[in-house]
């Protein structure tokens, strides 16, 4: 056993070295064939490349994969970076919106406080919200001003970004604001920048549904929805939302207002409507009628006698 042993060694030392020899050589021949710079070895190597790269194919699918699954694990972190960015600027945003409202809202009762006097129609009295008494029936909320305040009828309620609602009913230290969002309330309303005009009618969702629209087509997702001042419901170009459509394909106003948070609201003053307590100044009386038919008193007594 010993003697087979030193004969497999003794042989298998050079069979290495000739084998490796030859490996040698092939590499060495392999390179210059590929430095070569003539015509036929360039198709000599492309035949060969043509025979070999096709079968290497399945040697090389872990490689592709496992480049891949780098790239998309890399192409992730970024996302997920993004992501993380995304969030802090929207939680700045947020801070910087909140500050502006109380800032906004400050000043109006600033204002208030100074008995700033603006123009009539745009000056306005701050409430706050003292109740809300939102159901599946009903949508509107109790403010703390009323008829010692001046509070009428009729007048437009905002929170300082859009328009909330119309006072409908006034106490003596509360009034009530019924919503946008209410079943009962109809809003006309002008679509920019189209113009065209319709009824913003509430269904008590948080997206009222347009309706009556003059001309659909011209209306698009993200159009701005302001009232009109039709039939002087509320005083024209105050902004309410966006139009919006709902997944069956009906126009919807996405409404500017922070209906989750309303805490102080804007009771514009409105005397600009023109009011008609007098009859008179449409209808001539028979009174005046019978005057202007009769002939006057003092016409001279020789003027009829003259025209017979």
């Amino acid at each position: 056993m010993a003697k087979d042993r030193s004969q497999s060694s003794t042989y298998s030392g050079p069979l290495r070295r000739l084998l490796l020899g030859i490996l040698l050589l092939f590499l060495i021949g392999l390179f210059l064939l590929w430095r070569i710079d003539s015509p036929r070895v360039e198709r000599f190597r492309a035949q060969i490349v043509d025979s070999v790269m096709p079968s290497f194919d399945w040697a090389m699918a872990p490689v592709t994969g496992l480049v891949n699954i780098v790239r998309d694990f890399e192409s992730y972190q970024h996302i997920y970076q993004q992501n993380q960015d995304l969030r802090q600027e929207l939680q700045q945003m947020k801070a910087w919106k909140e500050a502006a409202l109380q800032l906004e809202q400050e000043n109006a009762r600033l204002l208030d406080l100074n008995n700033v006097q603006l123009d009539s129609r745009l000056t306005y009295i701050t409430g706050v919200v003292i109740a809300d008494s939102g159901s599946p029936f009903r949508q509107s909320v109790l403010i703390n001003v009323g008829a010692r305040d001046g509070i009428v009828d009729g007048w437009a309620a905002m929170d300082g970004l859009g328009l909330v609602g119309r006072i409908s009913g006034v106490g003596k230290n509360t009034a009530r604001v019924i919503l946008l969002t209410d079943t009962s309330s109809r809003i006309p309303v002008v679509i920019q920048p189209s113009g065209q005009r319709a009824l913003l009618i509430g269904d008590n969702t948080l997206a009222p549904v347009i309706d009556f629209i003059e001309d659909s087509d011209q209306v698009r997702p993200g159009d701005r929805v302001m009232t009109s001042g039709d039939g002087e419901v509320f005083p024209a170009d105050l902004l309410v939302g966006q139009v919006a459509e709902d997944p069956g394909g009906r126009l919807r106003t996405r409404l500017l207002a922070d209906y989750g948070r309303l805490e102080f609201l804007r009771v514009l003053r409105d005397f600009g409507r023109v009011s008609i307590d007098d009859p008179g100044s449409l209808l001539i009386p028979d009174l005046i009628a019978d005057e202007e038919l009769t002939p006057p008193s003092d016409a001279p007594l020789g003027a009829e006698e003259e025209d017979g």
